[in-house]
């Protein structure tokens, strides 16, 4: 089960209008405002998913390996989810 997953961002305020509207299409909201000046994400007051500025100060660079999955009930919703990431320029 995962417990949660992050993202770091070189520019959070654009990251969080991204994630802002692609996460609310699947009915997950924003919780708190993370330190970093980042935004941390759940549904059913379960903490799922964070965009951050990462935690050591350096820049934010493509993870090797890193991989993020949420879970949705049929292949129509994931569809619409990518339709939806798309639409926002993902």
């Amino acid at each position: 089960m995962l417990s949660y997953a992050t993202v770091g961002s070189n520019r959070l305020d654009r990251a969080k209008t991204f994630y802002d509207d692609l996460l609310a299409s699947a009915g997950i909201t924003r919780l708190f405002e993370h330190q970093s000046g980042g935004r941390i994400y759940g549904k059913d007051g379960m903490v799922m998913f964070g965009v951050v500025a990462p935690f050591d100060g350096a820049p934010a660079t493509v993870g090797n390996g890193s991989m993020i999955a949420f879970h949705f009930a049929t292949p129509d919703a994931v569809i619409a989810f990518h339709k939806k990431a798309l639409e926002l320029g993902g």
